[in-house]
């Protein structure tokens, strides 16, 4: 009958009811087609850039060539016909008309084919070839050179530094070609036949496998049970606010005659609302496998977790639930409750990692992190869905959550039991 009664409660506010499984299908959609945008913007099209070549060398060619043969920028040299200058440059980028301009400096290219002989010589000398090298022009000193970025200044610090990496791997490699030249130079081209300037190193990324298929984490799998947190635990609002209702109205004075216990009527809106949590839970990941392909979002690929994605569910559901359960007794009115449940909510979530990265945040907002019960669940979720890992891996979230569970509802408890001896 307890849980009879909050049904009720939740049918006469239709409104109230559909926003909380409405309102998380809305942002779920919005969040994950955002950031999936940017993704392919960033890594699709071409970001316009300005490039002011001072050199006019094989440098500044190369660096010309290998920026127009990438897929992620647009080279722009010229402005109305006439090439342009670094004062044009900066000027344009401290605007915001352009996210970067980049500086050669003059005589780069002579400069570091100076600098690549010297040490070139240097190093033949010491191998006691000195009488190859004797018809060498003596090098003068080289002062480093710069290669100046300008940056828009609203450009995030993530663009800076991958704009900064490639260039410098771009500047490097030149090098590298330079002095493999050198010592062709030097040696002969038939005693450095054998050199290869391919690179000999590479990268390769290894993704955990399911049925010989990589599972490829997307931007799906990461925003599905990050909102889907989210989502959950927004039910503190209204399950706090019935609760203040009933301890205003009388409605929990007349409860508390019946011969039941606090306890049982606690059981009932757990019961009610970890429903709800789930509905919300199985709307998300429905929406994650069917929707998101029909609106050019990666599908959501559960790859046999969802009974285990059920579990960690569950038990976030238990610790929203709780967290209700402790605001609607500590308020006195739902002035109190409503702004206070929805601020702590937006609050554990960005403190939990359900924003930005855990690993991104300062060290002392990581340590911070490990006390939300939102993390717990996102971490359980992601171990579940991007880790493969096992039931048994994921016990100690579970018995987090559900340990945050007992202790908010038991605090509700005392805390109601000395109001009223009082």
């Amino acid at each position: 009958m307890s849980i009879y009664k909050e049904v009720l409660l939740l049918k006469r506010d239709p409104g109230g009811l559909v926003i909380l499984f409405v309102m998380p299908l809305f942002l779920i959609i919005t969040i994950t087609l955002i950031q999936d945008s940017t993704f392919k913007t960033a890594t699709e099209s071409r970001i316009p850039i300005l490039l002011v070549d001072n050199d006019k060398g094989e440098v500044s060619k190369m660096v010309l060539e290998n920026l127009d043969g990438s897929s992620s920028f647009s080279v722009i040299t010229k402005d109305n016909g006439k090439p342009i200058d670094e004062a044009f440059a900066k000027e344009k980028v401290f605007e915001g008309k352009y996210q970067l301009a980049i500086i050669i400096p003059e005589q780069l290219s002579a400069g570091l084919q100076a600098k690549v002989d010297e040490n070139v010589a240097k190093i033949m000398e010491g191998f006691g070839t000195a009488d190859t090298l004797a018809a060498t022009t003596p090098i003068q000193k080289n002062e480093p050179k710069e290669v100046r970025l300008y940056f828009d200044p609203a450009s995030q610090t993530a663009f800076k530094s991958a704009v900064k990496s490639t260039v410098d791997k771009m500047i490097s490699q030149i090098e590298t070609r330079s002095i493999y030249d050198a010592f062709s130079k030097q040696l002969g081209e038939e005693s450095t036949a054998a050199f290869k300037q391919e690179s000999y190193i590479s990268f390769k990324e290894i993704v955990p496998m399911f049925e010989n298929k990589a599972m490829v984490p997307n931007s799906t799998q990461h925003n599905v049970p990050a909102w889907t947190l989210f989502a959950m635990f927004f039910i503190v609002v209204p399950l706090s606010i019935n609760i203040v209702k009933e301890k205003n109205q009388g409605t929990q004075i007349r409860l508390r005659t019946n011969p039941v216990s606090y306890a049982t009527v606690i059981a009932g809106k757990t019961i009610t609302y970890l429903i709800i949590c789930m509905l919300q839970f199985y709307l998300m990941v429905a929406v994650g496998v069917y929707l998101f392909p029909h609106i050019g979002l990666p599908a959501l690929g559960l790859n046999g977790t969802f009974l285990l994605m059920s579990v960690v569910a569950l038990f976030s559901g238990f610790a929203a639930v709780g967290f209700g359960i402790l605001l609607g007794t500590l308020a006195k009115t739902q002035e109190q409750a409503a702004p206070f449940g929805s601020t702590s909510v937006v609050i554990l979530a960005a403190i939990g990692g359900v924003w930005v990265p855990v690993f991104a945040m300062p060290k002392i907002m990581q340590y911070i992190a490990k006390a939300s019960p939102m993390n717990w669940g996102l971490e359980a979720f992601y171990d579940v869905l991007l880790r493969n890992n096992t039931l048994l891996g994921i016990v100690p979230q579970l018995a987090a959550l559900f340990l945050f569970f007992i202790a908010m509802v038991a605090i509700s408890l005392i805390y109601d039991e000395k109001k009223r001896a009082v």
